[in-house]
Order: C-alpha cells, then structure tokens, then sequence
C-alpha cells in the first residue's frame, strides 16, 4: 500500500514487546539497509540466514519475516552476551518483508494529522458498534448483496433517526424532590 498505491497507514503499528527489562531490545541494533544486516551495539554483524548459507532455498519464513542472526564465534567472546541473549547460543533478529512500510507508519504516528484520524476512526467505530450491538447488525438476514444493502441502508436510517431525536429533543435531567 506504501508504495506502489501511495496510501498513508494511520494504523498503529503492533510488535512485540521486550519480555524482559535486562535483555538488549532489537531497537539498540542498526539497520544498515544496503548491506542488508544488522549491527549490534559492539559492531558484530547480523545476517540473514539466505547469506551466510547460500544453499538455503528462500530466506523469507511463513510469517513474512526475515531472521537475522549473529556468529556464534562473536556472541562467544562478546563482552555483553549476558544481556543481549542470556538463554541463546547467538542473537537473533527478526525482521518483517514489509519493515520498510511499518517504519512509515511509526513516522506518520508521530504527527499530529495521525492523531486526529484516530480520533475521527473512534467515532466511525462507535457507530459500527452501536448498529451491531443496540440494533442488532450482527448479521444480515436478507439475501444477496442488494438485500444487504437495504438492510443496512434501513439500519443506518434508524440509527440517524434516533440521533436526530436526541438533538432536538433532550433529556432534560430529572428535578430532586425537594422536601418543602
């Protein structure tokens, strides 16, 4: 969608968070994009699996991601293997197809267009709640994708009718009872 449609992603972007506050979290590594590796913080290099054993078939996994791991022989004799990767023999580094596209969605977060998106998506999402929860939009009951449209054409149409009630008729609040 990034690139070749040129669609902005206001959506946030999920990754996992660190399990543990000790361990070194992957953004403490360097992305050098036209190696194509990693760099951890004592400049030991990460590649992905396709480089350092070119008779793999695909270097791409089911998940779309990519992994990169360090040398044994550098995670040996690296002075910071107790934090980086305690439980493992080397670092690994997972890496999405698509990291390229997440890391414009994490720039676009940082704005304050994407923040008024989110808000403006929360009232557009109330509304689909409401017509599935209040008005029972659960699922379509009449066939085919006209009879769905008129079925939610008419929900809709509720749903704005009774909005409208609400603004030219308000509730006014109750008055206490006041003992005379």
């Amino acid at each position: 969608m990034v690139d070749e449609k040129q669609i902005e992603p206001h959506v946030p972007v999920w990754s996992k968070a660190p399990l543990d506050d000790e361990i070194l979290p992957s953004s403490n590594f360097q992305w050098d994009e036209q190696a194509d590796e990693y760099r951890c913080p004592q400049g030991h290099v990460l590649r992905s699996e396709w480089r350092a054993f070119k008779h793999l078939r695909t270097h791409v996994t089911k998940a779309d991601t990519i992994i990169y791991r360090a040398s044994q022989a550098d995670c040996a004799t690296c002075p910071m293997k107790a934090r980086c990767c305690p439980d493992a023999r080397v670092r690994k580094i997972v890496r999405s197809v698509h990291e390229a596209a997440r890391d414009v969605a994490r720039d676009i977060a940082k704005t304050k267009a994407y923040r008024q998106s989110r808000k403006d998506r929360k009232k557009v999402e109330m509304l689909f709640a409401h017509l599935k929860r209040i008005l029972k939009l659960d699922r379509l009951r009449l066939r085919g994708p006209s009879g769905a449209h008129d079925e939610f054409l008419l929900t809709a149409t509720a749903q704005n009718l009774r909005r409208i009630a609400k603004w030219f008729c308000p509730v006014e609040p109750e008055t206490m009872n006041m003992a005379t």
